[in-house]
């Protein structure tokens, strides 16, 4: 299913491309447009994943870096049955998370500096086993593409307005500024239609792999008060990207409405809620030996959680240079 649904949204996807090459310059830039669009999908199958950690200055670590960090997704793999994937850190204050890659073969996850500093090690590992969800489910390949594609859907109604105006457009101005208006807003939708479902999925599989659905509760409850406060300006530069994210990182889109991203934080941690009620996690039979157990570094060792507090940030100053400098 998850490659039928590659495929419908990479054929949604063209014909946006192509709808928009018709606005620009009637059928022969409606043939262009085809081109161009067969061109990205192609491109973006490869290398979309390192364009989207490029776009948020993502460096990757291994476990000389951040020790407790990548030691931690490597258990979080392990219990998962996927390959280790590669490790990435975001130095962004806003708590946040995603994975990306084409395959469990080529994955790539990824937590900011907000969110190690921010959240337990218990609730890291609850977010960082939801992003391997997405691995372990092939998610990734459909947001990469997607947030990709999606962007320069974008970009390119914008050139519609300066390229419109020729007499080849059969509407004229008024479809320029249409398709200006509607093909953004269409590629986001798709964007929409897979992510909510996808997102309760990866919150449940998560659960499994820790053990504890608690851990990630809790971390989606910080992340949500972390995210409404602190702007996350890469994100806000490549808004196509949201919807890769645990939470949306982008300001003003805090509804629970037909255009967010995800779904509505409350109703994540409820469902949570319902798994640990029914046995998942301490005591329960759903994890395969119980919740995973962690411990932070003392602050003057050198793991990825120095400096904080086991529930937040530390009063303590902080060390001139941390794991990932």
């Amino acid at each position: 299913m998850n490659y039928i649904r590659t495929a419908m949204l990479l054929a949604g996807m063209t014909a946006l491309f192509m709808g928009i090459g018709f606005m620009i310059g009637g059928q022969s830039g409606m043939l262009i447009a085809l081109l161009i669009a067969a061109a990205m999908n192609l491109f973006s199958y490869w290398n979309a994943d390192k364009m989207v950690l490029r776009m948020h200055h993502a460096r990757e670590v291994g476990e000389r870096e951040a020790p407790d960090f990548y030691r931690m997704i490597r258990q979080l793999a392990q219990n998962a049955e996927l390959p280790m994937p590669k490790v990435y850190i975001i130095d962004n204050p806003q708590p946040n998370a995603f994975a990306t890659g084409r395959n469990p073969q080529n994955a790539a996850v990824a937590a900011t500096t907000g969110l190690l500093d921010m959240l337990t090690p218990e609730e890291i590992a609850g977010v960082m086993a939801h992003e391997l969800a997405h691995v372990k489910n092939h998610d990734t390949l459909i947001m990469t593409i997607t947030a990709t594609i999606a962007g320069a859907i974008s970009m390119l109604a914008n050139f519609a307005f300066f390229f419109g105006g020729n007499r080849n457009n059969p509407l004229g101005i008024v479809g320029v500024i249409l398709m200006m208006v509607v093909a953004p807003l269409a590629a986001m939708v798709v964007q929409m239609a897979i992510s909510r479902t996808r997102e309760y999925a990866a919150d449940r599989m998560g659960a499994q792999i820790c053990g504890e659905p608690m851990w990630l509760a809790s971390a989606l409850a910080k992340i949500s008060r972390g995210v409404e406060h602190i702007h996350n300006p890469d994100a806000e530069a490549n808004p196509a990207t949201a919807h890769m994210f645990i939470m949306n990182p982008l300001s003003g889109e805090r509804m629970d409405n037909l255009f967010s991203t995800h779904p509505n934080t409350q109703n994540r941690i409820d469902e949570l809620r319902k798994l640990s009620d029914a046995g998942l996690g301490t005591g329960g039979r759903g994890g395969r030996s119980g919740p995973m157990s962690f411990t932070r570094q003392a602050p003057q060792q050198a793991g990825p959680w120095s400096g904080a507090g086991p529930t937040g940030p530390s009063s303590a100053p902080r060390r001139p240079k941390g794991p990932w400098g």
